[in-house]
């Protein structure tokens, strides 16, 4: 894994991951945009034709089911949208394989789920499968098993799916192709408001306001796009986020779009599951100084911080923190039952010991088993 350091790099990269979404593939009538699809196409197969490798994450199966099922719209049920995407899904991979197969390239399609990404012998499996696609020359396709997941299916438009398949695979980038043309500071359609051409730090997102809403046929809005950004940008990944128009300027390392920089170094596979792919069992609510805590991201969470817990769970198992506001901030396993913090909130270590016993003076979710979820300073409208 040698992720790129600058935005002109990206025409050399090795291996990259571009995303696209259902808005992007779709007409407003649910049916395939065959049109945008093969324009995409003929983009990559430019850069697989020059020795350099790109894996496709696509969106666009339940979509692609909504006309031929006669659906008035992208269904909001799980059962109906399962069904959508079994119909859809063959009909996506059978034009990508036609599209590909005029420049005489193969491709090959992988359904995944987040926890594929994560666990350990689902993420071996997924990852040598995907390495032997590249070996052999074929660019794989991936999608979200849409057929079979429920949670999952609702995350947003595979996004996060994205920035994990590009941890996985090592990838030198990732470019999401989306139905905007970056990340603006305000609400595009609002007078004024200017497109970010890059992004260094969390720093710069401070005040930005962003929408958690999605198109009719896709499900993410810009939160779940920086979500996933940060995702990427945290495993030391960079990220280029424009619209799918943009798709050959953007891998040619031009100028469009908004560049995320990379921020840390590659995450563990347990991190990343705390963060992205864990089913929460509860809550665990924080005072203000526990917040800050927090997010300044070197703090173990103790009991003096916490103010309140919902849900049923037990120790080890993954947990929502969040403030008195209810924003959630970070994600963790605690080492407590849930009925038993509640006779620790607000207590020093020392005072736990004296009233609880040995055993109770340690820290409630410890730092290793903390993870960060949310960009910092974004307003969500």
């Amino acid at each position: 894994m040698h992720p790129i350091a600058a935005r002109a790099q990206l025409s050399t990269a090795h291996r990259i991951v571009v995303k696209i979404g259902s808005s992007s593939l779709t007409g407003a009538d649910g049916h395939l945009n065959l049109d945008a699809l093969r324009t995409l196409v003929q983009v990559i197969a430019d850069r697989h034709e020059s020795g350099l490798q790109t894996l496709l994450v696509t969106s666009g199966a339940v979509a692609a089911g909504i006309g031929p099922l006669g659906l008035p719209s992208r269904p909001r049920d799980v059962a109906t949208a399962q069904a959508a995407a079994s119909v859809g899904q063959g009909m996506l991979v059978a034009r990508y394989a036609e599209a590909f197969a005029d420049r005489a390239i193969t491709v090959g399609q992988i359904l995944l789920t987040a926890e594929d990404t994560v666990r350990r012998t689902r993420y071996k499996n997924a990852q040598r499968s995907l390495e032997r696609l590249f070996r052999l020359g074929v660019v794989p396709i991936v999608n979200e098993n849409d057929a079979v997941v429920t949670d999952e299916l609702r995350f947003g438009d595979n996004d996060r799916l994205a920035a994990l398949v590009a941890q996985l695979v090592g990838a030198d980038a990732l470019v999401l192709l989306t139905d905007v043309d970056g990340l603006y500071d305000g609400p595009p359609t609002r007078e004024g408001t200017r497109r970010i051409s890059e992004v260094l730090g969390p720093s710069d997102l401070e005040g930005i306001e962003v929408s958690g809403r999605g198109s009719d046929v896709g499900t993410g809005g810009m939160l779940t796009k920086l979500e996933s950004v940060s995702i990427a940008t945290g495993s030391g990944i960079p990220v280029v986020l424009t619209k799918a128009d943009n798709a050959r300027p953007a891998i040619a390392g031009e100028r469009v779009g908004t560049w995320f920089a990379p921020t840390g170094k590659r995450a563990s596979r347990k991190r990343l599951w705390i963060a992205h792919a864990a089913r929460v069992q509860g809550k665990i609510i924080l005072d203000d100084g526990a917040v800050d805590a927090v997010l300044g991201g070197h703090a173990s969470l103790l009991a003096a911080g916490i103010v309140g817990v919902e849900g049923e769970f037990v120790a080890g198992d993954p947990v929502e923190l969040v403030s008195k506001s209810g924003s959630v901030i970070a994600r963790g396993l605690t080492g407590f039952d849930a009925v038993e913090i509640p006779d620790m909130l607000g207590q020093s270590s020392s005072a736990l010991r004296a009233s609880l016993g040995s055993g109770y003076d340690r820290e409630v979710i410890h730092r290793d088993d903390l993870v960060l979820v949310r960009p910092k300073g974004l307003r969500v409208s």
